[in-house]
């Protein structure tokens, strides 16, 4: 898949601004480039060089540029590679692209660097679809998570049982060459409790997914209630600005309004929802069924009631409704300016609920709420040396591992031919090669990089 034609594409956002990156690779990069610049011969300069000069088409001048030099395999591609810093006007780097095409280069694809990197061995898969991540993160968590990745931590630990597998394999394959002798070469007590250790670490990495998957796209966050219990205040409150519109008329809020939240690098994607009611009119009833809808799709679920307002009966019919078994879910008592704390005593809120009081109005206890947030959606389970998983792609294979080693223990249980142990080894081999890139095929590469930006 390889191939000898350099590539040419712009790596900075399209667009006006002070400069624009233009990343050229292949053998013939350096060439290229030097036969467009006015300056020093680049072809005699070292690596991870500087230079100033022109770029010239004949003898008019496109622009002052600065170039660097990555040769190969100094580079992330491991091939010749050279940056041009050009300024950032539309029309300069058109002309500049448009030139070095006519120079032999080739427009590239859609992560076709990021591509050349993998296939050269600069990046296992994993770590090279870690970079699409980096690039989109928008909060610390995100960007932590896809460190952590591009670094290997994920794919290092794979490796490690990849590895104690393909002995075993192997093993287990020199078996197959003594069939007529009815020797082991592999001990099957040994091989029990690598199948019981490396399943461990797979359902560790499976559940991780849960966790991984919200802090890369955000966490869902439903605020929801009974009309006037103050959502739209609260939502205020947390942001910090007048975003919702807040009237005591029942019923303002009548659809929903989604707003990001940063709390401790993680992204809350904060939901204010119509109010839970009987609806008076068809566009209310919109509203509500909108709200349920959300509610079902809420990665975190904050119930917010009118402490002063609201039957103890009806909070506890709310809770019910509400509360589903894996949803994180946290009650708040707002209005807590007008009441008194033994009306919380009154209540008799279920013990297995996280609980907080506030006043939205008066911004009382707002921050303790973001913590309190913060604390039931993610608490102390990210850390940096925690490998954890975000790509629906690597959760599958690793499910798909999971099923093939369970194969591989049902038979030693209940014991089979060394052949089918073989065969069902190296199908959890197969798919634990599928997410670090040790197996491939063109169609699943194609899938992955197109998702990429032109020039990564």
């Amino acid at each position: 898949m390889i191939t000898n034609e350099t590539i040419v594409a712009l790596s900075t956002p399209p667009g006006v601004g002070a400069i624009g990156v233009i990343r050229l690779s292949g053998k013939d990069a350096i060439a290229i480039t030097n036969s467009v610049f006015s300056g020093k011969d680049l072809l005699a300069q070292e690596s991870h060089t500087i230079h100033f000069g022109l770029i010239k088409d004949g003898n008019v001048v496109i622009d002052e540029v600065l170039v660097s030099l990555f040769v190969a395999p100094k580079s992330y591609t491991k091939e010749n590679v050279v940056e041009i810093s050009c300024h950032g006007s539309n029309y300069i780097i058109q002309q500049i692209i448009t030139l070095l095409i006519r120079k032999g280069a080739s427009a590239a694809k859609p992560g076709e660097f990021t591509l050349r990197a993998f296939l050269n061995g600069g990046l296992d898969l994993s770590q090279a679809e870690a970079v699409a991540d980096l690039i989109s993160s928008d909060s610390a968590a995100a960007h932590q998570v896809a460190m952590n990745q591009l670094r290997g931590g994920f794919s290092t630990e794979l490796n490690v049982l990849r590895e104690q597998l393909i002995h075993f394999a192997s093993m287990i394959e020199l078996e197959l060459d003594f069939a007529e002798e009815d020797v082991e070469f592999a001990n099957r007590d040994q091989l029990q409790e690598l199948i019981a250790k490396i399943t461990i670490v797979l359902n560790k990495l499976i559940r991780s997914f849960e966790l991984g998957n919200v802090i890369k796209q955000g966490i869902n966050t439903v605020i929801a209630g009974r009309p006037n219990a103050g959502k739209s205040t609260l939502l205020n409150a947390l942001l910090n600005e007048d975003r919702a519109i807040v009237s005591e008329i029942a019923g303002t809020t009548r659809d929903t309004i989604e707003e990001l939240l940063n709390i401790n690098g993680i992204n809350f994607r904060l939901i204010d929802t119509a109010g839970i009611r009987e609806a008076t009119d068809t566009i209310e009833a919109i509203g509500v069924e909108k709200t349920m809808q959300k509610i079902r799709q809420s990665a975190l679920l904050v119930y917010l009631f009118d402490v002063v307002n609201t039957s103890a009966t009806e909070i506890h019919d709310d809770i019910a409704r509400l509360h589903k078994p894996g949803i994180p879910f946290l009650a708040v008592a707002n209005k807590m300016d007008l009441s008194y704390s033994d009306r919380l005593k009154e209540l008799k809120l279920p013990s297995d609920i996280e609980f907080i009081a506030i006043s939205a109005k008066e911004n009382q206890h707002i921050e303790e709420l973001k913590q309190l947030l913060y604390n039931t959606a993610v608490g102390d389970k990210l850390s940096d040396s925690h490998a954890m998983v975000t790509n629906i792609r690597h959760v599958e294979a690793l499910q798909k591992t999971q099923a093939a080693l369970n194969n591989v223990a049902n038979g030693l249980d209940n014991p089979v031919t060394s052949d089918f142990l073989a065969m069902d080894i190296k199908q959890a081999l197969h798919y634990l090669g599928e997410i670090t890139g040790q197996v491939t095929t063109d169609d699943l590469l194609e899938n992955i990089f197109s998702k990429f930006c032109i020039g990564k």
